[in-house]
Parts: C-alpha cells; sequence; structure tokens
C-alpha cells in the first residue's frame, strides 16, 4: 500500500488547538471550569447568547471564545445583574466593539 500525503487543506487535530472558535470543551467541562453549573450554560443558549455546536450524538460542546463570553456573563450576574439583562449587556458590548472596529478601519491614514 502507498502512504498518501495528508490534504494540506484539512486541518490537522493540533492545528485546531490555536483555534479560539473549535468547540472542544464539553458542557461538563465548560461548567467546571467557569466555575458555574450546566443550567447556567444552557441559559446562555437559550438566551441566544452563545449557540454551542452540537456533537454527533447532539452534546454541547463550546469553544473557548464561548467560554470567554460566558465567564463575562457570570461576571455581571456574580454583581447581581440579572440574567437576561447581563446578556443584552454582552451583547450590546460586542456590537460597539464590532462598530468601532470598522470605523477604525475606514479611516484614512493620516
Amino acid at each position: 500500500m502507498i502512504p498518501t500525503q495528508p490534504d494540506p487543506a484539512t486541518p490537522r487535530a493540533a492545528d485546531r488547538f490555536d483555534d479560539e472558535h473549535y468547540p472542544g470543551y464539553t458542557m461538563g467541562r465548560a461548567a467546571e471550569m467557569l466555575g458555574t453549573t450546566q443550567n447556567f450554560l444552557r441559559s446562555l443558549d437559550e438566551a441566544g447568547l452563545i449557540e454551542p455546536q452540537r456533537s454527533a450524538g447532539g452534546h454541547r460542546r463550546y469553544s473557548r471564545h464561548q467560554l470567554r463570553t460566558a465567564a463575562r456573563v457570570r461576571q455581571l450576574v456574580d454583581e447581581g445583574t440579572a440574567i437576561d439583562a447581563a446578556c443584552r449587556i454582552i451583547s450590546l458590548e460586542d456590537q460597539l466593539h464590532e462598530a468601532q472596529r470598522r470605523n477604525t478601519t475606514l479611516q484614512p491614514a493620516e
């Protein structure tokens, strides 16, 4: 049998470690890392703030980017903000940052 070369367009498993959007964390592990419950993560999914990918078996899988967002919500909730309000705040902050980024790229260089 002749060994085949890997397809350069196909990412290797090791390359995924650097991808902040790769859904590498199970719900249980994500909750453990955040110091929260799985129900908290489900509520973020229900609010539409975080939409985890699903494994072939239907289990939620989270990326590092999503975990950072969840940690921001948790901080607001721990400070006394209602979860729905915290989700809205995070969503608006993200929109503001994106608008500022676009504004910066559209400004002419001086």
